[in-house]
């Protein structure tokens, strides 16, 4: 399978977040995308880079005024007297105080970001947008006739809406291979094997009819991100009945793991997809310190081969995964299963 990734990620290096009450280590480390990369090398996979797609992609699917606020927010945040070395909102439009867009960066850096999670750096603007290329690339590749390639993104995106980041995510890599699709498929499925609740995702497709959403994870009844992933959320408009959410207890393993994604596939399958995007996310892991799934290596395995059975044109877009010892094994199985073969990677 043809690796679309980039040596300009780790310029996006946030080293701490906000968690639980306390200033903490960032998890999305430069190593992620790193050793992701080396086991892939031992397998064999193609390894490229990306032709540049200029702004058009990114433009399709986030706002305007979004996008200016993330590549001028670092700079404008910095002029602020004792301001931290990266961009953290603190104050934020909640219900009934989100009648006015704000001039202060610290009142966009509030509108624009629903958590404390995605902390904004010198130079993160520049690599989003660099990870979401590597996106439109594969989408690209797929369009011209591959039968499946991988974007190895990093910072993930599947927590990013049209106007607002969050999660350690700035730009909607998946969303945005999903929108290249349709400029050559009619119908187009998202599926979302990570752990945590596709939200963006969710909400850029939840009034459309031609991009199928699906997204197994943890319940979200206590566990991130709350307030959106639950079964009851099928779409609305034009999207009713497009949006299907499988949330799984915690602690849910293969079995269950697996025979959601069976329930998943078949959605696709009604749908008539023309092709597919992944966004293929590893922190289910029983190993990846969110605790949330238990899926084993073994069981990535089978979800690649599930997702390859479809027989979709498909996008493989790197999501979450955070255990630096087990997340290269995790997408080396997954691909590796999706090309019915074994990864060598240990």
């Amino acid at each position: 399978m043809k690796v679309f990734h980039s040596p300009h990620h780790a310029g996006h290096r946030p080293a701490q977040t906000f968690r639980h009450g306390r200033i903490v280590t960032n998890r999305d480390l430069p190593a992620r995308a790193d050793n992701i990369l080396a086991a892939l090398r031992v397998d064999g996979h193609a390894l490229l880079d990306a032709a540049p797609h200029g702004p058009k992609p990114i433009a399709a699917i986030h706002t305007p005024e979004y996008l200016d606020f993330l590549e001028h927010a670092w700079r404008e945040w910095r002029k602020i007297e004792g301001a931290s070395e990266d961009v953290f909102p603190y104050i934020f439009p909640v219900r009934g105080m989100d009648h006015a867009y704000p001039v202060s960066i610290v009142g966009r850096a509030g509108y624009h970001m629903h958590d404390c999670w995605a902390p904004i750096g010198e130079h993160t603007w520049a690599v989003a947008a660099d990870s979401a290329n590597l996106a439109v690339e594969a989408a690209v590749r797929v369009i011209g006739g591959e039968a499946a390639a991988y974007a190895l993104c990093r910072p993930s995106g599947h927590h990013a809406f049209t106007d607002m980041g969050g999660g350690n995510c700035f730009l909607n890599n998946a969303a945005i291979a999903a929108e290249q699709l349709r400029r050559r498929f009619a119908r187009v499925a998202l599926i979302d094997v990570d752990v945590h609740h596709g939200n963006g995702s969710q909400g850029i497709f939840y009034r459309r009819d031609d991009v199928l959403f699906v997204s197994l994870h943890r319940d979200p009844i206590d566990y991130h991100p709350y307030f959106a992933g639950h079964a009851h959320e099928r779409g609305e408009g034009r999207g009713l009945g497009f949006n299907l959410n499988l949330p799984l207890p915690k602690g849910a393993g293969d079995i269950a793991f697996l025979a959601a994604l069976e329930a998943g596939c078949a959605r696709i399958g009604a749908f008539q997809a023309e092709a597919l995007v992944v966004s293929l996310g590893v922190d289910a892991h029983e190993a990846d310190p969110t605790e949330g799934l238990k899926v084993t290596f073994d069981g990535f395995r089978r979800i690649g081969a599930r997702l390859a059975a479809l027989k979709l044109p498909t996008v493989l877009v790197q999501e979450g995964g955070y255990n630096m010892d087990t997340i290269a094994r995790c997408v080396a199985s997954a691909l590796a299963g999706f090309e019915g073969r074994e990864t060598k990677a240990a």
